[in-house]
């Protein structure tokens, strides 16, 4: 086995013979025991230069124009026109050179389309139902982030290439990665390895790791070291995880037997972990004899360490994360090299092949297959034709044959064999080495472009090969070279601009501005190249505005950072579950919860134990639901803050109509005397009537009170306590009701007959009973919470008889005030708690509703602030401050398909200064919280609804809830998760939900219309 030595380099270099995972080093390869220049060191461009708009892009309308250089364009990006040409614009008087010429020319108007296909067949990759049949792959790499600046540490990097096996050691400060310290070495493969068994060849792999690690480091020094490690390898897999990719097939002239439709990296983590204790003194197991008559000793200090692979990635991907830096993310990478390819950050929801719906993940496009479904064809010159025939792979990979420097001197050898056939150049002289394959060299091209006013080199590179140039021949070759690399770097830029549109779309920008990373043969050995892909992209995409970075190894110093990156999001990801594990609730913990749930439910029916239950379960007097036969006229008084409403409600045969005004009780009357505020209300009555031309009828009304009330009859209620802000003196412990009569017999109005006080909870189920007799159930989601149902007068203890079903309100919010669900809270919901004006009640309402939900998330940034989770761990003044996260903001960042742009913008608004990864993780956030509320509440209706099953003797219960309250009703995602988790709990029930229009007017009119109802049949 031939190796070169190990020695540290700087974070510019590569060691010169270790090539692209599919070229080999040849003949040429430098001495690996010095680092050599960066192989991407070309001149970086302002991304703002665009130098003329004609490369390649001139009239090719079907006029058969010859183009010609005009005053204006600059020369050095105009198509060369051959100076002995005529000019004549009908092609079939057109020079073969110029025909040659003009077939490797793209107008611009045919690269936008090509770009707007590009852009299609990435859908189609991205799209679960379409992606198997894609060309452009799309594949996900499972990369949510790039290097932040803070990764730090030991990371081993395994490069499978053409003919190599190269090892590293890469060292990173967290310094922002600007000067991280490596060690390599390569390994040649083994000559038939590459045709041989796939276990032989992962042995020989994890030989090499053993072997590099027994020469780099010290026996006696971190001996326990843990040693994550990156596997860079070039091949198409099918990735599910970081580090779980099956092969999908073989390519650059590898064809190992039984790895295809494996796992790659557990057989590269099996061979390790073989490897790493001999079997026997001085071999390892399974070697093949690769490392026979080494010691033992030289393996010794492998076996003290955990080698792990911890991610799998290729070359595209790696250069995109070598170009991040602190405070300058690169989210796109190309490589222009003997394959092409190119990757970008997309937003995850958007990669359908995947569960991940949060942040980004970069997508690995593998556009080398661009075309092979014909959409290229008017492209593919008989030039390209031949070269793929000739390949090992005819009709696939059209759109890299094309860019590839493979295949760029094979497009040259064609084009010359064509010409010379017409007798176009090479006139009278031997040219049979151009039946030759591989003649010309990237190399050679290379030497041509960049040197263009040395027709001298051109006629030595020429006569090297065997052939003898003329002066025309050479200036012809010159021409050539410069369309098919020129071609080449215009179609990376058609690729490019496509992305870059991508992704300024699907983020909801008007302009994008993006760091490219760019590594490989083209970019390095093209000294034009860049500028060809800044300008036709800037062409192709004017609204995106792309800065070209230089990459940095990103086959080895690339898969160190991913690998660092991956290990950074899993401490990371530990300790965010540290800290929301606990309000993470399992099926367990939920059906606990329903069980507790009815248990209090039948201590508050019963008539001794009520007065010690945590869930009252007061009953209403409310005896049935609407029948449909309601008709006539009802009056509505919804009295709950500093607003009040009153309602007309007519409901006749054709449906019900409203009139509602809203009044203001002002604060004086608030807090004065109960004469005073009831006065007033009856003031507000009688001013509504007469607008409505109602003062002259007795009208039912019912009467919506939201204050605590302990209700005694139908139309009787005793104030418990004044809340909201109300003080209002002789009121409690009075019928509220009654206070409302008097009132009116002082102010002399008999317009009006209150013949129902509501609960609006009970409304809620009222005024959707209305249009669904199966209506039985009412809830309340929104700044609190609370349910009612229709129970069996038999099960209600607290009121005589037991004939029908009366409504019962529950009260469920007080749920647990008696310490039976303290299993549950959390430091977050004990921290909200202590902070309320009622510390210790209301407690299941603490856990769900609205009004404290942005609290709970609120404590839990805190703390990961503190625990540097968040913004970097820098103090966030106003995150200080409380409610300064309102429940609404859960609902805006949940929004599917939201951009987290637009998150940031809402963070920004608080004063916090987020990344796109504190995005994401505020989303978890606020989605663990949101889904803890929906499934308690869930927990709370799987109770009720399987007692009125039991109660009612049925097998199947069909019942609908009645709903309202802006979480449930706006929340994007709390109605799904509710409902989804009481099938699960009440898989016997068959819940249906109505969202309630009004039920506090509306519904409080319907009481007052079943009651009225009621009587009329009983007269």
């Amino acid at each position: 086995m031939g190796s070169r030595s190990t020695r540290p380099a700087s974070q510019n270099g590569r060691p010169g013979g270790a090539d692209r995972a599919d070229q080999g080093l040849g003949a040429h390869e430098q001495d690996s025991r010095s680092w050599g220049p960066s192989a991407s060191s070309a001149p970086t461009l302002s991304p703002m230069t665009v130098t003329g708009q004609s490369l390649l892009l001139h009239d090719r309308r079907g006029s058969g124009k010859v183009p010609h250089k005009d005053d204006h364009m600059d020369p050095s990006m105009a198509m060369d026109i051959d100076s002995r040409s005529g000019g004549n614009p009908d092609s079939s008087h057109s020079t073969p050179i110029q025909r040659a010429l003009r077939s490797l020319s793209i107008p611009l108007e045919r690269l936008h389309v090509m770009k707007g296909h590009m852009i299609q067949d990435m859908c189609k990759g991205l799209s679960r139902q379409t992606h198997a049949h894609a060309k452009v792959r799309m594949l996900p790499t499972y990369i949510c982030s790039t290097p932040n600046g803070t990764e730090k540490g030991n990371f081993l990097v395994v490069e499978l290439c053409q003919t190599q096996v190269r090892t590293l050691l890469v060292t990173l400060y967290g310094d922002g990665n600007l000067s991280p310290q490596m060690m390599y070495k390569i390994y040649d493969l083994p000559e038939g390895i590459t045709q041989g068994e796939g276990e032989a060849l992962f042995n020989f792999i994890a030989q090499c790791v053993t072997q590099f690690l027994s020469e780099t480091t010290s026996p006696d020094t971190n001996s326990e070291q843990y040693l994550p490690l990156g596997f860079v390898f070039p091949f198409t897999c099918r990735q599910t995880q970081l580090n779980k990719a099956e092969l999908l097939s073989w390519s650059k002239g590898f064809n190992c037997s039984g790895v295809v439709g494996k796992d790659v990296v557990e057989m590269l983590q099996t061979a390790i972990d073989k490897h790493a204790w001999p079997d026997k003194e001085g071999e390892s197991s399974g070697g093949g004899g690769w490392f026979k008559g080494r010691k033992s000793s030289q393996s010794a200090p492998s076996q003290s360490r955990h080698v792990e692979v911890v991610a799998l990635m290729n070359d595209t991907v790696g250069t995109m994360m070598t170009c991040s830096m602190e405070g300058r993310a690169c989210e796109v990478a190309m490589v222009a090299d003997k394959g092409s390819n190119c990757c970008f950050m997309a937003e995850a929801y958007l990669v359908e092949t995947t569960e991940e719906t949060s942040g980004r993940m970069c997508v690995n496009t593998e556009w080398g297959c661009f075309g092979d479904d014909g959409t290229l064809k008017d492209l593919v010159t008989p030039f390209d034709q031949a070269v793929d025939e000739e390949s090992s792979n005819p009709g696939e990979k059209r759109f890299e044959k094309m860019v590839g420097t493979l295949y760029l001197g094979e497009i040259v050898r064609h084009v010359l064999i064509a010409l010379t056939a017409e007798k176009a150049m090479f006139t009278g002289t031997d040219t049979a080495v151009l039946k030759e394959k591989g003649v010309f060299t990237m190399q050679h091209l290379q030497e041509i472009v960049n040197n263009e006013d040395s027709i001298t080199e051109v006629k030595r590179i020429l006569e090297a090969v065997g052939l003898q140039p003329s002066e025309r021949d050479c200036g012809r070759m010159q021409q050539i070279c410069r369309a098919v690399m020129g071609r080449a770097a215009t179609f990376h830029a058609t690729g490019l601009a496509a992305i870059l549109s991508y992704m300024c779309q699907t983020r909801d920008l008007e302009s994008l501005m993006v760091n490219v990373g760019v590594e490989g043969e083209l970019f390095a050995g093209y000294s034009r190249f860049e500028e060809i892909v800044v300008s036709v992209s800037r062409l192709l995409a004017p609204e995106c505005m792309a800065t070209i970075l230089a990459s940095r190894d990103g086959s080895g110093r690339g898969a160190a950072m991913v690998t660092a990156v991956a290990l950074r999001l899993a401490a990371q990801r530990r300790a965010v579950n540290e800290v929301l594990g606990p309000l993470r609730l399992s099926r367990d913990d939920l059906v606990k919860v329903q069980t507790l749930m009815r248990q209090e439910m039948d201590r508050g029916l019963g008539k001794e134990t009520n007065p010690s239950a945590s869930v009252r379960m007061l009953p209403t007097y409310v005896t049935h639901t609407p029948d449909g036969t309601e008709k006539g006229d009802f009056l509505a008084l919804d009295l709950g803050g500093t607003n009040f409403r009153v309602l007309v409600v007519r409901i006749a045969e054709a449906g019900i109509t409203m009139a509602s005004e809203i009044y203001v009780i002002p604060v004086g009357v608030m807090q004065g005397s109960g004469e005073e505020l009831f006065d007033h209300i009856i003031d507000c009555i009688i001013d509504f009537q007469t607008k409505q031309n109602l003062v002259a009828q007795m009208l039912p009304l019912g009467f919506t009170f939201s204050f605590p009330c302990q209700q005694v009859g139908l139309d009787k209620a005793l104030l418990l306590t004044w809340t909201k802000g109300f003080s209002a003196s002789g009121c409690v412990g009075q019928d509220v009701v009654q206070l409302l009569r008097d009132a009116a017999k002082r102010k002399r109005h008999l317009g009006m007959q209150v013949v129902a006080l509501v609960n609006d909870t009970v409304g809620t189920m009222m005024a959707c009973g209305y249009d669904d007799p199966k209506c039985e159930i009412g809830l309340i989601v929104g700044t609190g919470t609370n349910a009612c149902y229709m129970e069996e007068m038999k099960n209600v203890g607290t009121v005589e008889g037991d004939q029908g079903r009366m409504c019962i309100n529950m009260e469920w919010g007080a749920f647990g005030d008696n310490g039976c669900l303290d299993h549950l809270f959390t430091h977050f919901d004990l921290v909200v708690d202590e902070t309320t004006i009622n510390p210790g009640k209301q407690r299941f309402e603490k856990l769900i509703s609205g009004m404290y939900l942005g609290e709970i998330v609120r404590q839990i940034l805190v703390v990961m602030t503190e625990k540097e989770l968040l913004f970097q761990g820098k103090p966030c003044p106003k995150l200080q401050t409380k409610d300064i996260f309102k429940t609404k903001f859960l609902s805006t960042i949940e929004l599917n398909g939201l951009a987290l742009r637009q998150i940031r913008t809402i963070l920004n608004e608080l004063e916090l200064d987020a990344s796109f990864e504190d995005c994401v993780l505020m989303r978890e956030v606020c989605q663990t919280v949101s889904l803890r509320a929906a499934q308690l509440c869930a927990a709370g209706l799987a109770a009720v609804v399987e007692k009125m099953r039991e109660s009612r003797g049925v097998d199947q219960l069909s019942v609908t809830v009645g709903v309202d309250g802006t979480l449930y009703k706006l929340h994007p995602c709390f109605s799904n998760n509710l409902q989804m988790t009481l099938k699960d709990l009440a898989p016997k029930c068959n819940v249906t939900f109505m969202l309630s229009e009004d039920g506090s007017g509306k519904g409080a009119a319907l009481v007052a219309a079943v009651a009225d109802r009621a009587a009329k049949a009983k007269e």
